[in-house]
C-alpha cells in the first residue's frame, strides 16, 4: 500500500475519533470534557498542519486540518453548552 494511503487513512480515522463525542455533544446538548483538552489539542493540530504545509505533504494538511476544524467546534460547543453558559 503506497504510504500516501496509509497516511490519509491513519490521520483520518485519528481526526475522526472526535466525531462521536461532536454528535453526542449535540443531541445531549452538554460537554463533559475539559476545554483545555481542546485548547491543547487545536495547538497541535495546528501545528501538525504548518508541518505538513512545510513538508507539502498532503495527508497531513488535509487530516489535521480536518482535526483543527472538529477542535474549534468542540470547543464552541463547549462554552455553548458547558458550564460557562
Amino acid at each position: 500500500m503506497d504510504k500516501q494511503i496509509i497516511g490519509i487513512i491513519a490521520g483520518t480515522l485519528t481526526a475522526a475519533s472526535l466525531v462521536p463525542q461532536f454528535v453526542k455533544s449535540i443531541q445531549e446538548k452538554k460537554v463533559d470534557v475539559s476545554s483545555l483538552m481542546f485548547i491543547l489539542l487545536l495547538g497541535g493540530n495546528g501545528l501538525w498542519f504548518w508541518y505538513g504545509i512545510k513538508l507539502e505533504s498532503l495527508p497531513i494538511i488535509i487530516t489535521n486540518a480536518f482535526a483543527f476544524l472538529m477542535d474549534v467546534a468542540m470547543l464552541f460547543l463547549r462554552f455553548k453548552y458547558g458550564k460557562y453558559k
